[in-house]
């Protein structure tokens, strides 16, 4: 890197630089420094921007099952660690892999308030999708029985109001949208319909495919921007195979990088804005910690960074 006083350095067109030696061709008693100089295009720091990966649901608690039987905890760990693999080497080396112990209420509890306390830029939670229990179909696998549903694929982002960064949160949430699209993946309109009755949510992106979701405790709990990401289908035959591939991980790992970086570089155009939403995540967990401290179930985190203070 050139020093601050190499106009070269500093990107300046061409075109500027004529002007500039122009002007002072025209005034010999025009310093250069008199001469605005655009300033350096801000960049994504990429060594203090931390993102949280949370592993969806838990040993004990895992969540939904595959069209073949496997736990969608599975799925979300071994993707989750992708994504981290992913960020770490693209320069995100303050990544946080938080995974969780204990049963689906206490779990939750215990994975906001570790979170909060990480002083993060951006929740990434992990997550593979079903159907609701109406929509299940029987077949066999391995001469047992299982269930299943075709009809719906694609994975779907979600987004909470009650979020406290929930402009930030949907920013997010479309620039990872955009960028699975990229990577040629295509997100489930289902949720949006009306045959979904209760767990229809309103369609906030209809190209990036992100919804909202405001009672989602991980979303609306966070104190920084947070995304809830469905990363296909598990109850679709075809998907579940899919999902389980390196292959299909890997990409998505490389889109969530994208779009890391692509909301790290807005935040960095927006410093005021980014500290004072750091400003006010400190204060808040400043009062929570001085107002109760909250036993939290088993805990693991997993990065080169931090370890966390409990055993799993």
């Amino acid at each position: 890197m050139g020093s601050r006083g190499n106009v070269c350095d500093r990107g300046a067109p061409v075109a500027l630089l004529a002007a500039a030696f122009a002007l002072i061709a025209l005034d010999p008693t025009r310093a250069a420094s008199d001469i605005p100089l655009p300033r350096p295009a801000p960049k994504c720091d990429r060594d203090h921007f931390r993102v949280v990966l949370d592993v969806g649901h838990s040993a004990e608690a895992p969540g939904a099952i595959s069209a073949r039987g496997k736990s969608e905890y599975g799925f979300n760990l071994r993707l989750a660690k992708q994504i981290d693999r992913s960020l770490i080497d693209a320069g995100f080396e303050k990544t946080v892999l938080m995974v969780t112990g204990g049963d689906a209420r206490r779990t939750l509890y215990a994975r906001m308030a570790h979170a909060n306390r990480l002083t993060a830029d951006l929740l990434l939670s992990i997550h593979h999708d079903s159907v609701p229990d109406r929509f299940y179909k029987k077949w066999e696998f391995n001469g047992q029985p299982h269930i299943y549903n075709d009809r719906f694929k694609g994975y779907s982002i979600f987004v909470s109001d009650e979020n406290a960064e929930g402009k930030a949160s949907l920013a997010f949430g479309s620039i990872l949208g955009h960028q699975l699209r990229a990577h040629g993946l295509a997100y489930t309109p289902h949720y949006a319909a009306a045959f979904m009755g209760h767990n229809r949510h309103t369609l906030l992106d209809n190209q990036a495919g992100v919804y909202r979701y405001d009672t989602l405790f991980v979303l609306k709990k966070s104190r920084m921007p947070a995304v809830l990401l469905e990363a296909g289908s598990i109850i679709n035959r075809d998907e579940e195979l899919a999902m389980a591939t390196p292959a299909r991980q890997e990409l998505i790992g490389a889109a969530v990088v994208a779009a890391v970086d692509t909301f790290c570089l807005v935040q960095a155009r927006s410093p005021q804005v980014t500290q004072s939403a750091r400003s006010v995540r400190h204060g808040r967990r400043s009062r929570h910690a001085r107002k109760r401290s909250v036993k939290s179930p088993p805990m693991l985190s997993l990065n080169r960074v931090q370890q966390s203070t409990a055993g799993q």
